[in-house]
């Protein structure tokens, strides 16, 4: 298990190298220049060429690259709009997604996992059709979408909770409140497509002979259903979880702006939109490395739930 570990985090550096490329390239195809964006349209031809040298925007495209991804790994990439190293300014916005992630996962895995199991186990009972159809349409809305409506119902229609900005850390009255909205704003597809698939996992293990020898000896039905039925089908659950985990991060770019949340995906956008480079380039990869660990961790937690599944 160790050398896997260490063999896929090995497989982190190309992977960096092959996002970081895709993403220069596309930051490349923006039209106009950077430094005289940035500087706007009373900038002088002297301060615009003092810019572009400061940057690297004079340079080949190889070398550019290599310039900022070489900045990037050592800490040195400066953005261009905020004034400061990339990394610092990444590090302070870090908590907040991660927070927004870590309870977005909480609040799916408490809510789709048991309805799902409830779903299998009544099939085609009221709930089982209701919490089917409710997870259909959840899967269908976008995330962001479903913030809007939060905020309309939650904050404007019955103001029981803030509609945007950070309030704290997460064990903090006032952080855990302004939390909430995004955090289950972005959890409903996790629920949605969690649901579904424990649903799912739990009717094809709930269909094999060694359920029905056990029944026939006398075991609790719920012995059955948390100890063996549930154990067996959680291999996909944690797959789909682990999914939509690393899609999070993505989504969490519009669920932020959506709600004003200042984490990597808003600093992101706001990046995009002031056309700083190295900031674009320096969150997206951020948010990359997100996507793989979290993949890994999946891989690593596969081992824990069925000790038969090895990595050579």
């Amino acid at each position: 298990m160790f050398a896997y570990i260490v063999k896929r985090l090995l497989w982190l550096i190309p992977v960096v190298i092959g996002v970081s490329l895709i993403l220069f390239g596309i930051m490349q195809l923006v039209p106009g220049n950077p430094a005289a964006i940035m500087l706007g349209t009373n900038a002088t031809p002297e301060a615009i060429e003092a810019l572009n040298e400061k940057f690297g925007f004079n340079e080949p495209f190889h070398v550019r690259y290599f310039l900022m991804l070489k900045n990037f790994l050592t800490g040195e990439l400066d953005s261009i709009y905020y004034g400061d190293q990339v990394i610092n300014i990444i590090g302070r916005r870090l908590i907040a997604t991660i927070e927004l992630g870590v309870l977005s996962l909480i609040i799916a895995v408490l809510i789709a996992i048991p309805t799902g199991v409830i779903a299998a186990v009544k099939k085609n009972s009221l709930f089982d059709l209701l919490s089917m159809f409710i997870a259909t349409i959840g899967i269908s809305v976008p995330a962001f979408f479903t913030g809007i409506i939060f905020i309309y119902i939650f904050s404007v229609y019955f103001p029981f909770l803030p509609s945007s900005g950070y309030g704290g850390r997460i064990w903090t009255l006032s952080g855990l409140r302004h939390l909430i909205l995004p955090a289950f704003a972005l959890s409903t597809v996790m629920i949605a497509s969690t649901s579904r698939i424990t649903r799912s996992s739990m009717l094809d293990i709930m269909k094999e002979d060694y359920l029905v020898t056990a029944r026939s000896k006398g075991v609790a039905e719920k012995v059955i259903i948390l100890k063996h039925a549930f154990r067996n089908a959680l291999i996909p659950i944690i797959t789909n979880i682990g999914n939509q985990l690393a899609m999070m991060f993505g989504g969490a770019i519009l669920i932020e702006s959506v709600f004003a949340w200042p984490g990597v995906g808003r600093l992101a956008v706001n990046a995009v939109e002031a056309r700083d480079q190295p900031l674009v380039f320096g969150s997206i990869l951020i948010l990359s490395i997100l996507f793989v660990l979290v993949n890994l961790m999946v891989d690593i937690i596969y081992v824990f739930i069925n000790p038969r599944i090895s990595y050579k």
